[in-house]
């Protein structure tokens, strides 16, 4: 009696079994003879169930007269990760699928239009709100605080709504379509109508009556115009990029490609980085070509808004043709569907989640890290560069920097992925900004003692203070577009859709930021304390410290989290694709054949008995 496996006219009866079984090695299980890259003959075939007594099915009680015994083997195959009986092999490219490209190559240029307008934005939001008249860098611990959290609340709220009724491209538009309207007014009539929509007057009869410890907050109100574009740049980056890209990016990659590609994205990203930074400083630098009377900033202004507007309708075009041209992976189908939830209910259900607090603990700690470093920097940048052509120049200087040093840790991040893990690579941000943090305290505390000996390197104490503080923003942006950005968006993808849409709600948009304004709050009250931002920093230095020690704590606990999910992910997958039935075919009674049914066997219950000669061993 013989088992006869058939797929599709691969195997059929042969006329003389006993040639069948010198073509094929004993020794060899029956997916490497069936799955060999080069495989012999197999037209008219038989496998003997003596031979090979692992692969034949043995059916509960005695077998039906005259049929021939029913064989598997697509567990096998599941458990390898080899293609099934019928797949094809998806053509390739550089080693690379072809349905992989269609959604890297998108993928990259979008992130490289979204990086290009956040770095114009973030340096000229900087520039507006600094070197305004009656503002200084002391508004922006103020404005994060009062203006831009309550904002990102707000907005994260109105989201977790629209995400519920809305379906998600049309989300995607509804979201990004606002950003580029308003930055486009900005440009061409808020800008240009600033002397007459800004209360000036009142402002200065206010701070008269309050006093100068009240600068900041009525500066707010003296600019709100700019404070306004301040706080749609920051929401640019964390909506845009975190929630709309990175979401969509997650949507349509599997932990596999994102794994090889998600670090690759920042080479495009990066690029981006350099060039705009060179636009910035080209735009900047066209007062010098005006004649006298011209607001060159004005002019630099439309120019650098236009290109924001037209990359932002790039973004649109090629997010559309994804959605169209690129089909989606196929995802577990055992994940738990969560109800539809409203607000509040959202809220405790990622309040609730040990996962979602170890990614907002990590983005919390970035904010508060960064924001404790980048305050006291900025106010020494404007004592640098009171012009406000020349701070941006600077910030078209600081941007290229950022984008070569970050493009070098895009080349050197892979291999720190491969080579040491999810866990290593999100420590590695951390540390590096505690150690330059360090740093550029130090230098603050201790610049009079070592002004003599900055002077023979032709620098003041001041300049040393801004050069240092320029290179630990360089290296901590670096790390972070390079390793935790990365880190922090592989940690959405074994999450259902339900978790994955409403976590990175809460936290890319609320506690991003909940930790620049946590850490506007810390200075607001070192300043009050201690009387300045100097007086305090050997205090700041130690909350850097804690905040960044409680960072690697949670990066620990979420890797061991994010390990067990990965692992449980495989299984299920590997499970529905053990799963899969294969048209197999029994002999009867008189010879000719017909279609027998498979048996649901998972892959790991592989136990046959190869002492058993009179009857088929179990799959």
């Amino acid at each position: 009696m013989e088992a006869v496996l058939q797929t599709r006219g691969l195997l059929s009866l042969p006329p003389n079994p006993s040639r069948a079984r010198s073509l094929l090695n004993p020794s060899q299980g029956l997916k490497q003879r069936l799955f060999a890259s080069k495989p012999l003959g197999l037209n008219g075939l038989s496998l003997s169930y003596k031979r090979v007594p692992s692969v034949v099915a043995k059916p509960n009680g005695l077998p039906p007269k005259g049929k021939n015994f029913i064989c598997k083997a697509e567990a096998a195959a599941a458990a390898d990760g080899q293609p099934l009986f019928g797949e094809t092999q998806s053509p390739k490219l550089l080693g690379i699928e072809l349905v992989t490209l269609k959604k890297i190559i998108p993928l990259g240029l979008m992130f490289f239009c979204i990086l290009f307008n956040y770095t114009i934005l973030r340096d000229t939001k900087d520039v507006l709100v600094v070197t305004a008249k009656g503002s200084s860098a002391e508004i922006i611990p103020f404005l994060k605080t009062w203006v831009n959290l309550p904002m990102a609340v707000g907005f994260m709220l109105l989201y977790t709504k629209l995400a519920n009724v809305l379906s998600k491209k049309a989300l995607f538009y509804t979201v990004i379509v606002p950003f580029i309207a308003f930055f486009g007014a900005f440009g061409f009539l808020l800008y240009p109508l600033s002397n007459y929509i800004h209360p000036h007057a009142l402002a200065d009869k206010l701070l008269a009556v309050l006093g100068p410890r009240f600068l900041g907050p009525l500066a707010i109100l003296r600019i709100w115009s700019f404070c306004l574009f301040y706080v749609m740049a920051e929401l640019w980056g964390s909506v845009v990029i975190s929630v709309l890209f990175w979401g969509f990016a997650n949507q349509i990659t599997t932990v596999d490609e994102a794994k090889r590609f998600y670090p690759l994205f920042g080479l495009g990203a990066n690029i981006a980085l350099i060039f705009s930074g060179r636009t910035v400083k080209y735009f900047s630098n066209l007062r010098k070509n005006l004649g006298p009377g011209v607001d060159g900033w004005a002019i630099s202004l439309k120019g650098m808004m236009s290109i924001v507007v037209l990359m932002g309708l790039t973004i649109c075009c090629i997010y559309w043709w994804v959605n169209k041209f690129v089909p989606l992976p196929t995802r577990s189908k055992k994940k738990k569907e969560k109800p539809k939830m409203g607000t509040m209910e959202s809220l405790k259900f990622l309040v609730s989640s040990r996962y979602i607090r170890d990614l907002a603990t990590l983005v919390v700690a970035y904010g508060i890290s960064i924001n404790l470093v980048e305050v006291t920097w900025k106010s020494k940048l404007k004592a640098q560069f009171p012009s406000p052509n020349e701070y941006s120049s600077f910030m078209g200087d600081f941007s290229t920097a950022t984008g070569i040093a970050t493009f070098t840790m895009m080349l050197l991040s892979q291999y720190i992925f491969d080579k040491y893990g999810w866990g290593v690579a999100a420590k590695i941000t951390p540390t590096v900004l505690l150690l330059t943090g360090v740093g550029f305290f130090s230098l603050i505390l201790f610049g009079d003692p070592l002004g003599p000996s900055i002077a023979k390197f032709g620098m003041t104490p001041l300049l040393a203070a801004v050069y240092v503080g320029a290179m630990q923003n360089i290296f901590s942006k670096s790390a972070k577009y390079s390793l935790f950005d990365p880190c922090k968006e592989m940690a959405y993808i074994p999450l259902d859709e339900d978790t994955k849409v409403k976590g990175k709600a809460a936290i890319d948009v609320v506690c991003n930021p909940l930790g620049k304004s946590g850490g506007a709050l810390i200075q607001q009250f070192m300043i009050l304390t201690f009387g300045s931002l100097a007086n305090s920093t050997p205090y700041l230095g130690g909350i850097l410290l804690v905040i960044v020690l409680a960072w690697l704590s949670a990066a620990k606990s979420l890797d061991t989290q994010f390990t067990a999910l990965r692992r449980e992910e495989e299984l299920e997958k590997e499970m529905e694709r053990a799963a899969v039935k294969i048209p197999v075919v029994s002999e009867s009674g008189n010879g000719s054949l017909a279609s027998g049914s498979s048996l649901n066997t998972a892959a790991g219950d592989s136990t046959g008995n190869s002492s058993e000669t009179s009857t088929p061993s179990n799959i």
